[in-house]
C-alpha cells in the first residue's frame, strides 16, 4: 500500500470514528485486497483449521467492522490486526 493509500485508509479511519455515513464501505474496498493477503497468510499458520477460506475470512472482517461500535481503530494496522482477528 503506498502513502497515499495510507493516508486514505487513515483518514477514512477518522470519519468511520465521526459516524460519517457510508463510509464502511468505502473503507473496505481500499483495503479488500491487503485484508486478503492478511487473511491468505494467517490461514496459512492454522494447523488442521481449515472451515474457512480466505474470501470468507475477508468478508467476517467486514462483518466485524459493520458492526463494531465501540473499537476504536487508531491506525491502519490496528484496524488490520482487529479485522483479522479470529
Amino acid at each position: 500500500m503506498d502513502d497515499s493509500s495510507q493516508a486514505t485508509v487513515t483518514r477514512l479511519l477518522s470519519e468511520l470514528q465521526a459516524g460519517t455515513p457510508g463510509v464502511v464501505n468505502e473503507l473496505f474496498s481500499h483495503v479488500y485486497e491487503t485484508l486478503k493477503e492478511l487473511a491468505r497468510d494467517q490461514r496459512r499458520t492454522w494447523q488442521g483449521d481449515l472451515t474457512i477460506n480466505t474470501t470468507a475470512l475477508v468478508h467476517e472482517a467486514y462483518l466485524k467492522l459493520v458492526d463494531q461500535r465501540h473499537t476504536r481503530l487508531e491506525t491502519r494496522a490496528h484496524f488490520s490486526y482487529v479485522s483479522l482477528r479470529r
